[in-house]
Formats: structure tokens, sequence, C-alpha cells
């Protein structure tokens, strides 16, 4: 059996107030992953209440993914998670981490091919993506093991395409 792919999407555009664009990308994101065989992880959402809560009310404020049903198979399932921002290293259960950049560090370079066939292999990745204008921080792009770039050109994508590209991307070389 191969590993796991974690899509994370980390807030890096407000960590105090829960803003539309927080709501769309986890909408836009759930689908995508539920596709694509792939978990979602939360870091750093000014979210409140029980997880299923949570999910409900993220499920009910959307039209985007058949009005949310996409977030609650992917908590169903035990495919969603939401975490703090990471004070220690992010949680090992999801994989290990890499920083999806269009400046990935040379000695930290993966490419997507290489990231599945290694899940191919049974190793499980959780994929850190920056919600914002900023990305990631560089705290975390220091931390993460691996450095993804999608293009193998260093061209920056906006975080919407990441979140359909990602995913999809991954599967189809998983699949070779």
């Amino acid at each position: 059996m191969g590993g796991r792919i974690t899509l994370g999407l980390y807030n890096s555009y407000d960590p105090r107030r829960l803003h539309e664009i927080h709501r769309r990308s986890i909408a836009r994101a759930a689908p995508v992953c539920y596709a694509f065989d792939t978990n979602l992880a939360l870091f750093g959402f000014p979210l409140e209440g029980s997880f299923s809560d949570i999910v409900e009310s993220l499920a009910e404020d959307t039209t985007i993914g058949e009005g949310g049903r996409y977030i609650r198979l992917l908590a169903r399932e035990g495919r969603l998670g939401i975490f703090d921002f990471p004070r220690r290293g992010f949680p090992p259960q999801l994989g290990e981490a890499v920083a999806s950049t269009s400046r990935p560090e040379a000695e930290k370079l993966l490419t997507p091919k290489e990231l599945a066939g290694r899940v191919r292999r049974g190793t499980s990745f959780l994929v850190l993506m920056g919600l914002g204008r900023r990305g990631l921080p560089r705290e975390v792009l220091r931390s993460a093991r691996y450095h993804l770039e999608l293009s193998g050109k260093g061209i920056p994508f906006e975080t919407c395409t990441v979140i359909g590209m990602l995913p999809a991307l991954l599967h189809a070389y998983r699949g070779e």
C-alpha cells in the first residue's frame, strides 16, 4: 500500500479574523482533494467551535463543491484536519513536510514526479501552500524537509491554481 498526500493550507493571510478568502479557499480545496484522493489540513485558520460545528459552518457557507458536500465527506472519512499554527513542527502523522514554492532551495528540491514515486513506495507527505500574497513564511520554508516546485521553471502560481493543480498532478504521477 502506498503513502498518503495531504494538502496543507497554511493561513498566511490573517490569523485573527476569518475572511471570505479563507472560506473560499477551503471550499475550493475540498472537492479537488476528494476527487484526487488527497487529504486536507488547515493550519492557523481562525475557526472556533467543535470540529463538527466548524465543518458544518464551512459547508453551509458555500455554494462551491455542491454546497459543502466534499468538506463534509472529507471530515466524515477522517481526511480533514484542523490545526493551530505549528510551534514545534508539523504533525508527524501527516507525513514529511514539503513546502510548495516557486523558489526552491536546490538541496531541498523534490519534483512532483519524485514525490509521487515516493508516495507509491509508501512515504506520506504533507504538501504545504501559503494562503495569501506572501505565500509560506520563511520559517516554514526553512523547516520543511523538501521544497516542491510545480512548473519545473520557477513560475509562481496563484493560490487557486495550485489548489487545483497540485492534487491532480500528483495523482496523475502516482498512477504511472
